[in-house]
């Protein structure tokens, strides 16, 4: 029951999440021609939510919304197999329901499958860096006993990246398969969708990796500093 009560919450956050996205990226189309005022209303509605849905479902499931910390998660053993498959499926699912509801709310069909394609080298790069960006803050935040911070922390740079990264920041292989659904603003072609997540796996190991190296040298500093102090 636990676990099935995480997973809810995982599928609402997650949901939540993509109607979002998909949902303003659509308003702003049809309020503005200018693209870059439509990015910067769906990087303001984006960085809300992001805010929102972490502070609200951190303390039930960890607001993963996303496979890639759950993978990690279950590469660390915080997850079992059982809660993993549980957590994917709800992030999988929950997207998908988030972007037929963006879409219901617009009056577009409710799978209106997108032909905006998103493909090249600097794109998958940007992916890249985006994604490892998220983990790192992620991990680290948390190392430094900053989890009050992240909902701050991981809006701040989702929004940062929105506007710095030529991917627009997807970061999270469940939103990016959901936003396969819609024909909006925020949409992706289907066949442009591999690359993107495969960029976002590789950025996920770079930047836990990167954790992972940083947080154990502070750890080996503080303890030779800490064995100065005692005279050892």
């Amino acid at each position: 029951m636990i676990v099935l009560r995480k997973a809810f919450a995982e599928f609402l956050g997650t949901g939540t999440l993509v109607a979002t996205v998909i949902g303003s990226g659509a308003m702003a189309a049809n309020l503005t021609k200018d693209v870059g005022l439509q990015l910067f209303i769906n990087t303001v509605a984006t960085v809300f939510i992001l805010y929102i849905i972490i502070t609200i479902f951190g303390p039930v499931s960890g607001a993963h919304f996303n496979p890639a910390i759950s993978a990690i998660e279950l590469f660390r053993k915080k997850l079992d197999t059982t809660a993993f498959s549980a957590y994917l499926v709800a992030q999988l699912s929950g997207g998908a329901f988030g972007a037929l509801l963006a879409n219901a709310m617009f009056e577009l069909p409710l799978v209106n499958i997108s032909e905006k394609m998103r493909s090249g080298g600097h794109l998958f790069l940007g992916e890249i860096i985006a994604t490892s960006g998220l983990i790192f803050i992620i991990y680290q935040a948390t190392h430094l006993g900053l989890n009050r911070k992240l909902p701050r922390l991981i809006a701040a740079w989702i929004g940062a990246a929105y506007f710095f990264t030529s991917s627009t920041s997807f970061a999270n292989p469940a939103v990016t398969l959901a936003r396969t659904l819609s024909d909006t603003f925020a949409g992706i072609d289907p066949s442009s969708a591999p690359a993107f997540i495969a960029a976002q796996v590789i950025g996920a190991a770079l930047g836990f990796t990167a954790f992972a190296y940083l947080s154990q040298s502070s750890f080996l500093t503080v303890s030779k500093d800490k064995k100065k102090r005692d005279g050892r």
